[in-house]
């Protein structure tokens, strides 16, 4: 009886596992618009987590704009179109991949603009160095007093 208990927990964590099944709609009966929604269910940011698409969101919310993609495909929208339905709603935040503007122009620029300025950086520190090195009279080889 006692082992029985002690497994309680695990069972009841075993059967909950179909439970956290995120999507539970059937899947579509065209292979083709099946791909459509999973790729724009990953694409789509959850309004509500922030941090996770809303394919993998199990919130109320991510569940509703779930249904709004499918019900759109279904309606025969193209995938830019629900996007830019998504867009106007929800504004470029909805996207994991914000579009090129001029809104969004530092953030697509700023790794490059980093990665130069970190190499201008390392280039001026060595050659300081080498500079340093060359006007310093002493050599590595000499003995300094204690």
């Amino acid at each position: 009886m006692r082992r029985l208990r002690a497994c309680l927990p695990v069972l009841a964590l075993c059967a909950s596992f179909a439970a956290w099944a995120v999507d539970p709609s059937p899947p579509m009966a065209d292979p083709s618009l099946q791909e459509r929604y999973l790729t724009l269910t990953h694409e789509l940011r959850c309004v509500q987590c922030q941090n996770e698409t809303i394919a993998d969101s199990p919130v109320e919310i991510a569940a509703q704009l779930r249904r709004e993609v499918r019900e759109s495909l279904l309606a025969g929208k193209s995938d830019d179109e629900i996007r830019e339905a998504m867009v106007s709603r929800y504004s470029e935040f909805i996207l994991f991949k914000p579009r090129w503007s001029a809104r969004t122009a530092l953030l697509w620029l700023a790794p490059g603009l980093m990665l130069l300025a970190g190499l201008i950086i390392g280039w001026r520190v060595l050659s300081r160095r080498q500079q340093l090195l060359a006007s310093d009279p002493s050599t590595v080889d000499e003995e300094t007093p204690v």
